[in-house]
């Protein structure tokens, strides 16, 4: 089971706790957890990427053991740690200003 942690707003959205177990067949990769998360919630569809690239939203980053995954591609294979469910993949809102 692959852990996923969404920012309070998406979880609100779709009605779910902020941390999530999702089953993820084949290859863990960021995009293959992104396609388990909006099966389960698929009111989420566009929210984190857009639907027609495919492209993390502009103020969304995501992160895997203190690692900033935002600008990988979607092919990219997660850790073994995320996958045998002892970390989490990290969905941040991310906070511009000054």
């Amino acid at each position: 089971m692959i852990r996923v942690v969404l920012p309070y707003p998406l979880a609100r959205l779709a009605s779910c706790e902020r941390e999530l177990e999702l089953e993820v067949e084949g290859a863990v990769s960021i995009g293959s957890v992104l396609d388990a998360l909006e099966t389960r919630l698929p009111m989420l569809r566009g929210t984190i990427r857009d639907p027609v690239s495919g492209r993390r939203r502009p103020f969304l980053r995501f992160y895997v053991d203190s690692r900033d995954l935002s600008d990988a591609a979607a092919e990219v294979a997660l850790p073994d740690a995320v996958v045998r469910g002892d970390e989490p993949f990290l969905v941040i809102g991310a906070i511009a200003g000054g």
